[in-house]
């Protein structure tokens, strides 16, 4: 199974565009754009799931599934269960407003 999220991702860290993929899996663009529009779980034709995951293994992508380990111990992207995300943290640069420390004054 892959999800919209992975396909998304999967075309973010390859550089392509939607065309692309289309072009490289031999489906069509709506076609593709129907796939990342899913909410979750891509859904489309067997066929059509086969060719996307051929071409994006083929161009170097690993799907990892949910708690499976990585085969090929290259560099990926992971999305935590929901319950272990945490909030990102503030920024403090120097000359942020939010930033501790660097408060204006007045």
């Amino acid at each position: 199974m892959i999800t919209a999220a992975q396909l998304r991702a999967a075309r973010g860290l390859l550089g392509m565009d939607q065309r692309q993929l289309a072009k490289l899996s031999g489906l069509s663009v709506p076609t593709i754009q129907r796939m990342e529009a899913s909410e979750t779980i891509v859904r489309g034709n067997v066929d059509s799931l086969v060719k996307l995951i051929i071409a994006l293994n083929g161009a170097g992508i690993e799907m990892i599934d949910e708690g499976a380990v990585s085969q090929s111990g290259g560099r990926g992207v992971r999305l935590r269960p929901h319950k272990a995300r945490s909030k990102p943290a503030s920024d403090t640069r120097p000359g942020n407003r939010a930033s501790v420390g660097n408060r204006a004054r007045t």
